[in-house]
């Protein structure tokens, strides 16, 4: 069963200066999802697989970072390349 630690969450979304909603929107989930994953809520069912590395992109980290396999580093807090988006993103 895959859980994520949900200060991870929530810590590498506000380094990376994300709301909630964008953080949504960049792994095509819901604003409730998220706020499921950060703890603010009991998560319902399994956590799958797509749903861990779906995060994982949006917040530019591994897998094994998010899931608390690893520890998180410099490396995971530093500030993600630029790159272009769309405008309801920016």
């Amino acid at each position: 069963m895959l859980t994520i630690p949900p200060e991870r969450v929530q810590e590498l979304r506000r380094a990376r200066g994300m709301s909630r909603t964008k953080l949504a929107k960049l792994s095509k989930l819901t604003d409730r999802q998220i706020v499921r994953l950060e703890g603010a809520l009991p998560w319902k069912g399994e956590l799958t697989t797509d749903v861990v590395l779906r995060i994982a992109a949006a917040l530019q980290v591994q897998p094994e970072s998010l899931l608390g396999d690893q520890p998180l580093t410099e490396f995971d807090f530093a500030a993600p390349p630029k790159a272009s988006s769309c405008s309801c993103c920016n």
